[in-house]
Parts: structure tokens; C-alpha cells; sequence
């Protein structure tokens, strides 16, 4: 299946329904003009790798894709030139990464998305995922955003081997 979210603040969840969604502050790009840090949500259909979660705000979330915790000291690299330039590490670590344990609740759900990362290109663009929307949809930072209950009938619908598409 493919789940797609359009530049007007959609996502399809494949079953007749679309619901609210952020995207970029920046908007949409073409993925081939992505670059680290621009704001934009990279154009394409980007395989959904696995699911993320805080242990501590709830039980995991009911899926058929691969589904593991997030622990205090996780991160994902998204400094440019580094050996783990958009790979998940552990903190502290010695270059630019994105710490997974939130204060916010945004990542209280991540999808991890397979922009990027097969291979990984330096500087274009590490960190993009389907991740919980801040109040008021408040843009990301090239991120999908869904509310908690969107992102649980996302989940509960995805398949391995599903896409996210972000359109132009």
C-alpha cells in the first residue's frame, strides 16, 4: 500500500480517509534537491523501515511492521561528512545528532522512513520520518506529522514493504 501525504497538509491512509498532516517548513522538494537542514520534505515514495517508540508513554504500537524502543540515549546523526551521517548512534555522540527521547512527544511514535539511507548520500537530508504532530500542525523540519490517532490507524494499516509518499 501506499500512504500519501500531499503538499496542502494531507495523508491518504488508503482505506477512503484523509486526515491533517504537517510537512516541511520549507515545503516539498524534489528529493534529488533535498540538503541537510533546508526544512523541506523530500518528494517521493519512501519504504517505511520500522517503528520507534517511548516505552515509558505506552505499550507498543499495534502493527505488523518491525516495531523497537527508544531508550534515553538514543540519536540519529545528521551531521554532514560524519561516518553515521543519517544512521541512528547512541549519546552523547562526538558529531551533530538528533536526540530520539523528546520532551515534546513528537517522537513518541517514529516511523522511520527509507529516505536517504540506501545508500546514504552525505548532506541530503537525514532524519525525515512519520513522526506525532505538534499542536496546531505546526511545521516540521521535513518530517510527515500525524495526531497520535492518525499515526495509530497508519500503523494498524501498514504492511512491511508499504510506502509514504510525500508529493509535490
Amino acid at each position: 500500500m501506499i500512504f500519501t501525504a500531499t503538499p496542502d497538509g494531507f495523508l491518504d491512509l488508503g482505506d477512503g480517509r484523509r486526515v491533517r498532516c504537517a510537512l516541511g517548513r520549507s515545503g516539498v522538494t524534489p528529493a534529488a534537491d533535498k540538503r541537510e537542514g533546508d526544512g523541506f520534505s523530500p518528494a517521493g515514495a519512501w519504504p517505511i523501515r520500522r517503528v520507534l517508540y517511548r516505552p515509558d508513554k505506552g505499550p507498543p504500537p499495534e502493527t505488523e511492521l518491525p516495531v523497537a524502543p527508544i531508550a534515553p540515549d538514543d540519536g540519529w546523526c545528521d551531521a554532514p561528512g560524519d561516518p553515521a551521517y543519517n544512521r541512528p548512534v547512541k549519546l552523547p555522540y562526538p558529531a551533530s545528532a538528533e536526540r530520539m527521547w523528546r520532551d515534546d512527544d513528537v517522537y513518541d511514535v517514529v516511523v522511520v522512513l527509507g529516505h536517504n539511507d540506501d545508500p546514504v548520500v552525505d548532506a541530503m537530508g537525514s532524519c525525515i520520518f512519520a513522526h506525532l504532530r505538534r499542536p496546531g500542525y505546526l511545521p516540521t523540519e521535513g518530517c510527515v506529522a500525524l495526531a497520535p490517532e492518525d499515526m495509530a490507524a497508519l500503523l494498524k494499516a501498514a504492511e512491511p514493504g508499504d510506502l509514504l509518499e510525500i508529493r509535490l
